[in-house]
């Protein structure tokens, strides 16, 4: 049993397989995932993936790229969507220093927004962190984050940005990276992370692990992240899998 906790199935890239590829993944194991809903357009995408599929859940948030194109209401839209017993985080939500769509201080506000949302809620969130660590960690630490607490998506940090991420009570995800030959990084941080507060992901369609690298990332090749995480840990694969799966379960608070 895998839980993939970060996919965008409904991106363009699986409009000419969609069905077929969560087909895929089921039969590989991948009992349950998590579809990320991270602007106007995916919202409604996302949504619906959620309410066609028993094992597809939902989070929903405001990427950090389009921070700018936030208006008034958005943030009563994801209120009222967090209702839904399929939505189980707000995400992807956060800071990004690569992409330069959305000036830093609209990034700033929209995420802090969104933190406060989630702690009105009592809802856990999903963090985008993309060369902007020192400034994520500070605006979590600012606004409380712990009262919620969520994941650090795909997390690329030091381990000393991942201990303060673990210190405010958040789990840190790996992705495809962790099958690299040089990612020495996520795979020393990997190492560190307590059993507890471990998840796996693809981000599919992106950041495709080895040996499909340069290729279409999907949901079923979560099975190779657990691979490389199990053998980076010195346990069997069935176990990964199984302390994953509980992990997610019961961060996102679902039975």
């Amino acid at each position: 049993m895998l839980f993939d906790t970060h996919t965008h199935l409904d991106a363009p890239q699986f409009d000419d397989d969609r069905e077929e590829t969560i087909q895929r993944a089921y039969d590989q194991g991948v009992t349950r995932m998590i579809n990320i809903g991270f602007n106007r357009e995916t919202i409604p995408t996302t949504m619906k993936l959620a309410e066609s599929y028993d094992f597809i859940y939902a989070a929903v948030g405001w990427h950090p790229q389009d921070a700018i194109t936030m208006k008034d209401g958005d943030m009563d839209w994801i209120a009222e969507l967090c209702k839904h017993e399929k939505v189980v985080a707000i995400g992807e939500i956060g800071l990004d220093y690569y992409w330069d769509t959305s000036p830093k201080d609209v990034q700033h506000k929209v995420f802090r927004q969104q933190i406060g949302l989630a702690r009105s809620l009592g809802m856990p969130i999903s963090i985008h962190n993309r060369d902007a660590h020192e400034d994520v960690v500070r605006i979590l630490r600012e606004e409380k984050a712990h009262e919620v607490g969520g994941v650090m998506h795909s997390f690329s940090g030091s381990w000393e940005i991942g201990k303060m991420c673990l210190d405010m009570g958040f789990h840190l995800s790996f992705g495809g990276p962790i099958t690299f030959k040089n990612a020495k990084q996520p795979k020393e941080v990997l190492i560190k992370t307590p059993m507890d507060r471990l998840l796996i992901e693809t981000d599919s369609p992106y950041l495709t692990p080895h040996p499909f690298r340069g290729k279409r990332n999907e949901s079923a090749h979560v099975k190779l992240v657990a691979e490389m995480a199990a053998e980076l840990k010195g346990v069997d694969f069935e176990e990964i899998s199984r302390i994953t799966t509980q992990n997610a379960l019961e961060r996102f608070g679902i039975r």
